[in-house]
């Protein structure tokens, strides 16, 4: 009970961010967490290493060196410059934000969106005088909910694609997520309009032009994105292709930063300015995570309940509320085998995709892209959104989200 102990004052400190005149942040909040349950000797250092996924670190390095290329060098703003400047209203602008991150996520990896994603929302919200925390929101809601439809999208969607026995699972997924997945970005428009309707104006936008800093520094970020989309494409033509390659998406993520860190001349400030903090937190995340799961704890509260794991209600419900304590990653690799064993089909596994990917929305934990946009808008502007505010619109949000799920699989 020493790690759900734990668990829960990290929760509380990540809800709070302040202790006396101390003020912390989320890392250090699930660094204190990680070393908490290796000095009890919950964890041991051997189970600790092996905890801390090396993909998901690996594939977090890679995009990290590409956001911090694309933003250093003015790239980024162009392009962002060229894509929002037709938003005339902040409404139009929300909308953008959801429809055009939520799509690009369900292609691009919501983790990667959420990286390159928050300074363009952060520049939006300075220069259009808006509130930047209905942005980061907008932002927020929009990954977690777009990648939703795609095998791609994340990496729980990927795990139940490779290991459901999903036959042909683009098409699959689009079958069954698509359509919800556009009535759900559209309810979080809603949502947010109704949660923060005295900053909804409808003075016309000013959006200035961004001229590229760094045209050397573009180049090799154009270089990056083209591989980057090349080789999303390559791996999509080999799910289709059903040719079997140890292609994961670690590699796409570091062979898509090579050509910044080979050919850059500002390869040693691009790699000291990227997020480390984030990597720390994911890493500590991964041995807390291991040492909850390792108590039992939750496996016994599951089989008390003597409810059917396999019903899609039930797939919703607990993959949307375990995966605020143990992440959806986890969740997801120790749910699926359940699901397999007990003979499920493409409907329950496409329900796990949809109910732990839309967990993200409850709450800051729900996604490991929710800790990145706020450790990114901290570190890059000072703005936050505080575990209360997200949890005040994510419930809510997260409630509507999993029903509108719910009704189109059982129709589907």
């Amino acid at each position: 009970m020493v790690s759900i102990a734990i668990l829960l004052a990290v929760f509380v400190l990540i809800a709070v961010r302040q202790v006396g005149n101390i003020r912390l942040q989320i890392w250090q909040v699930m660094l204190l967490g990680a070393l908490g349950v290796f000095f009890t000797g919950q964890i041991s250092i051997g189970q600790a290493a092996k905890s801390i996924n090396p993909d998901v670190m690996l594939f977090l390095f890679g995009v990290f060196i590409i956001g911090q290329a694309l933003e250093d060098s003015g790239y980024l703003s162009h392009l962002s410059y060229r894509f929002f400047s037709r938003a005339k209203s902040l409404s139009s602008l929300v909308l953008l934000v959801l429809f055009g991150m939520g799509f690009l996520s369900a292609f691009l990896m919501n983790d990667t969106l959420a990286i390159i994603g928050t300074p363009v929302v952060l520049s939006l919200a300075r220069k259009t005088d808006t509130q930047p925390k209905i942005l980061l929101l907008s932002l927020a809601f929009a990954i977690t909910i777009g990648s939703a439809m795609s095998p791609i999208g994340n990496p729980q969607n990927l795990l139940v694609a490779i290991h459901g026995s999903i036959a042909n699972p683009f098409v699959t997924f689009f079958r069954f997520l698509l359509a919800p997945t556009i009535v759900n970005l559209l309810l979080a428009y809603l949502m947010l309009r109704l949660f923060y309707r005295r900053h909804f104006h409808s003075q016309p936008l000013n959006h200035s032009y961004e001229p590229i800093q760094d045209p050397c520094l573009a180049q090799l970020c154009k270089a990056s994105l083209l591989l980057l989309v090349g080789l999303v494409i390559v791996k999509i033509a080999l799910v289709f292709l059903n040719i079997r390659i140890d292609f994961r998406l670690t590699y796409v993520a570091l062979a898509s930063a090579f050509p910044i860190v080979a050919l850059s001349q500002h390869r040693l400030r691009i790699l000291k300015r990227i997020d480390w903090h984030t990597l720390i937190f994911f890493a500590a995340m991964f041995v807390l995570m291991e040492s909850v799961w390792n108590s039992g704890f939750f496996q016994s509260a599951i089989n008390a309940t003597g409810s059917n794991l396999a019903s899609v209600s039930m797939i919703l419900v607990i993959s949307t509320l375990l995966s605020q304590l143990i992440s959806n990653v986890p969740l997801v690799a120790l749910y699926l085998p359940v699901l397999v064993q007990l003979g499920s089909g493409t409907r329950e596994m496409i329900a796990l995709a949809a109910g732990s990917t839309i967990a993200g929305n409850l709450s800051i934990l729900g996604a490991a892209s929710n800790v990145i946009i706020i450790h990114n808008a901290e570190k890059k502007s000072g703005a936050t959104l505080s575990f209360v505010e997200f949890v005040r619109i994510g419930a809510p949000l997260t409630a509507v989200n999993a029903m509108v799920y719910w009704v189109f699989l059982r129709l589907v």
